[in-house]
């Protein structure tokens, strides 16, 4: 089953590629590795989940952040490379979470990427990752998220 059936089956779908907030690209080609640039919880240019996470969030709604960071990123790769079906392995998951001093509990929301990734694609969506609470993100946004993905040829 192709990763875009799967998405509908979760209710999900790709949105269009997210345009770079700056002066950079959204993915970067070496080799079989394609680094993603950081996403923001972004739909139709509208931050979907705003400010720090313990004050305006909670761990589920950020979660959610970071499931729309995912699809945001999974849209850049598919402009990257054309079929999201060519992905070998998702390599490497580094997710920022806007979040109060102190917050202990950022994975458990970067979990909401790790998880779908692996309901996409089985055992080559389980990645690495670091997961870092900070104190501010672009456009308040509750996550960013950037990937490192290993594609065929």
């Amino acid at each position: 089953m192709s990763v875009e059936t799967k998405l509908k089956k979760l209710g999900l779908e790709l949105p269009p590629a997210p345009e770079p907030a700056g002066n950079y690209v959204p993915a970067v080609r070496t080799g079989n590795l394609i680094y993603l640039s950081g996403v923001l919880a972004l739909c139709d240019g509208v931050i979907t989940h705003a400010g720090p996470v313990g004050e305006k969030q909670t761990v589920e709604t950020a979660a959610e952040a970071a499931r729309v960071c995912t699809l945001n990123a999974l849209a850049n790769l598919k402009v990257e490379v054309g079929d999201l079906g060519c992905v070998r392995r998702i390599v490497f998951v580094n997710g920022y979470v806007y979040a109060v001093d102190g917050f202990p509990d950022s994975p458990r929301v970067i979990n909401g990427a790790s998880d779908l990734l692996g309901e996409l694609y089985g055992d080559k969506g389980r990645h690495a990752r670091a997961a870092v609470a900070v104190n501010g993100l672009p456009l308040g946004s509750a996550v960013e998220l950037q990937m490192v993905v290993e594609v065929e040829g």
